[in-house]
């Protein structure tokens, strides 16, 4: 039997803390703790977090704002568990989760692992159509713990956990924003740990609530992929590209269109609503839910928009630095 440490570092967001605490308390696997790290909050969550103290073995940290990469490194050091675990402060905890990683440890050893993220039936269409576009093989290549990934899974943070010697081995994050799981999986790989995916160690992911806010998620998520490859140039791949190709294919058919160039332009515009209409077809597929496909045509290509935005402005800054 392992003994769990859950570090959330939370920012601003009272609210999410206490629904995911409150699925915490559902738990069916009782060994483990949960360490809260406030990060510097002007709206601090500590009045919700002592609603738990009978339920939950919990503690609570306020400290300065450092970012969540240093968070987990403060919330790593307050540590009790042999095996810790990081969550997002917007995710929600499925029951059965801390059993089911448990009993696949005990099976499986692993140095560092990962799960998927999912949504529920009771989230907004938004927020489900959001969930769609950052899982589905369409549009991500099922890097996130889908059935037809492209490449090694790598832990992210909204669910990922490490033992406490990998921690100690690495250090934790080194960065603390902008891809600083990416560069800590990739890290933690290259040091010769064991990693690996449960699949049914999922929690479901509520994510941005507007559109608005998807665009700037994802645009920082591209500068975050640029980040990385300061450390690790090899990293970026052709997968990568896909965006900014998909954006600038984009503004060319609106183009021709001004232009008048017919042949381009109904050429684009077939490809790009073939997309779409792959991107509704599977939606379906997946939620059973019309309103939810429909706007998940809307979401695919915002996240592609704005992920290769996102990664052309800060490829451009990087190679006027160089």
């Amino acid at each position: 039997m392992h003994f769990f440490s859950i570090i959330i570092p939370v920012y601003n967001r009272p609210h999410e803390i206490n629904e995911l605490l409150e699925s915490l308390t559902h738990q069916t696997y009782s060994h483990f703790e949960v360490i809260i790290v406030e990060d510097g909050s002007t709206s601090r969550c500590d009045h919700l977090v002592s609603k738990y103290d009978s339920r939950l073995k919990i503690k609570y940290f306020f400290k300065p704002n450092t970012g969540q990469g240093f968070s987990r490194n403060f919330g790593f050091d307050k540590s009790a568990g042999e095996y810790l675990i990081v969550f997002d402060s917007d995710c929600l905890i499925p029951k059965h989760y801390l059993t089911t990683v448990n009993n696949f440890l005990v099976k499986e050893p692993l140095d560092a692992f990962g799960g998927p993220d999912k949504s529920l039936d009771s989230f907004t269409p938004i927020q489900r159509a959001i969930s769609y576009s950052m899982t589905s093989f369409f549009t991500t290549g099922g890097i996130r713990g889908g059935d037809k990934r492209l490449g090694a899974f790598h832990p992210r943070s909204f669910n990922m956990g490490i033992s406490k010697s990998v921690y100690k081995e690495t250090g934790g994050y080194i960065i603390t924003r902008k891809g600083e799981d990416i560069e800590f999986s990739i890290r933690i790989i290259e040091k010769g740990f064991k990693t690996g995916l449960i699949r049914e160690a999922y929690v479901y992911h509520k994510r941005r609530t507007t559109l608005g806010q998807f665009y700037k998620q994802l645009k920082f998520f591209g500068r975050a992929r640029i980040n990385v490859s300061r450390f690790y140039p090899k990293e970026i791949k052709l997968v990568h590209l896909f965006p900014v190709l998909f954006m600038f294919g984009l503004i060319a058919t609106i183009i021709f269109a001004i232009w008048g160039i017919k042949i381009l332009f109904f050429i684009g515009i077939g490809a790009y609503f073939l997309y779409g209409f792959i991107i509704f077809i599977d939606s379906w597929v997946m939620s059973k839910n019309f309103k939810v496909a429909i706007i998940s045509i809307i979401t695919a290509f915002i996240q592609l928009i704005a992920y290769g935005h996102g990664f052309l402005v800060e490829g451009l800054k990087k190679l006027s630095r160089d």
